[in-house]
């Protein structure tokens, strides 16, 4: 798969995820059949372009934190400001990161319409 078709289906699959509620990129990446490469799907939603109706807020990691785009970047607070439109909790962690309970807003489904998880080994024995 090269990194367009991986893209594309990372983003069929994250317009899936429903309105008020969060998954992680890893969960994205082995709903692709690929489990390893979670930073992968990080990166293909820095591609995405404004305006674009790919739900990119609803992807946080798999502790419910939403990651820190670096220093004098905004990017987190706009993530919050748009999962706190949807309804979604965000709270203040002791260390000042950004958390959602995963338990209450995380959507983590065995498959979805365009995509399966794979079993691990099958991925192995295709690279």
């Amino acid at each position: 798969m090269d990194s367009a078709e991986f893209h594309a289906l990372a983003y069929n699959i994250i317009r899936q995820v429903p309105f008020g509620r969060v998954t992680s990129y890893g969960h994205i990446a082995k709903l692709m059949g690929m489990p390893r490469h979670s930073r992968h799907v990080g990166q293909a939603l820095k591609f995405l372009p404004p305006g674009t109706n790919v739900p990119w807020q609803r992807v946080v990691s798999s502790s419910g934190a939403i990651s820190s785009r670096g220093p004098g970047t905004d990017g987190a607070q706009r993530q919050r400001e748009a999962l706190e439109a949807e309804g979604v909790d965000v709270t203040v962690g002791r260390t000042g990161e950004l958390l959602i309970s995963l338990a209450t807003y995380g959507w983590f489904p065995a498959s979805v319409d365009g995509a399966a998880v794979e079993n691990e080994e099958e991925e192995d024995d295709e690279q």
